[in-house]
């Protein structure tokens, strides 16, 4: 074999090494339970290229140094982050959370999130063509085409976050603190109800749903106190 050609392959096998060796493996699950939770949305906090979503048995694989810090959301999860010491595969627990509203300053909302500007590639990426057998059925196509739907469901949330906010519960209801967060986590209405009516549409629905809500026996106007506080992040 001539010089060049071995120092060619020499590069290439070199950089498939480095390139398998950055690679992360795992698994999310619900924390206390065997359950898998798929469409887990995973960000490298130091590198805005690497982005992730599980598959539908919680599986994940995602290209990351040590050093760097991995985050991962969900929504109605505890969002939590993970420092990479190694890539030994992860078993990851996510906790359940309810709104908090005593822990945060009600008159806040999530930041904006646009997602074809933070990430245009993954909308390039779930293009289907044709012609192009690996736009259908490849692993980057499939994860693309899933983490357009993730993002679609988060821009949702945040809409409803903005609209259903709880200065504007309070100014409509007689509830404050506890009671105001199981109320508005009971009655929180979809994104579609918010799309198709108006604000006088979502007075009345409040107004409706606090009777509702004061109706209800004591006992089924709380919600489950969590066992946990956080996500519990270990190495397999």
């Amino acid at each position: 074999m001539k010089p060049h050609y071995l120092l060619l392959f020499s590069a290439l096998f070199m950089a498939g090494t480095v390139n398998a060796q950055s690679m992360l493996k795992g698994t999310v699950y619900e924390s206390g339970k065997s359950i898998r939770m798929p469409n887990v949305f995973i960000r490298d906090d130091n590198n805005k290229k690497q982005i992730t979503i599980t598959d539908d048995k919680g599986n994940f694989s995602i290209n990351v140094e040590t050093g760097h810090t991995l985050i991962f959301e969900s929504p109605g999860y505890v969002s939590d982050t993970l420092y990479i010491t190694n890539l030994a595969p992860k078993r990851i627990e996510m906790v359940t959370k309810t709104i908090a509203l005593r822990q945060v300053d009600i008159t806040s909302t999530r930041q904006s999130f646009d997602a074809h500007r933070e990430y245009p590639e993954v909308y390039t990426k779930s293009k289907v063509y044709p012609l192009s057998p690996s736009s259908w059925f490849s692993k980057d196509a499939r994860d693309a085409r899933r983490l357009k739907k993730y993002f679609k469901r988060e821009e949702e949330e945040r809409h409803i976050d903005e609209v259903f906010n709880a200065t504007y519960v309070e100014s409509l209801v007689p509830l404050r603190g506890q009671e105001l967060e199981n109320f508005m986590t009971l009655y929180r209405p979809t994104y579609a109800f918010l799309k198709n009516n108006n604000g006088q549409s979502l007075t009345v629905y409040i107004n409706d749903s606090y009777k509702k809500f004061m109706n209800l026996p004591a006992d089924q106007r709380t919600l489950p106190k969590l066992t946990n506080t956080g996500v519990k992040l270990s190495d397999q």
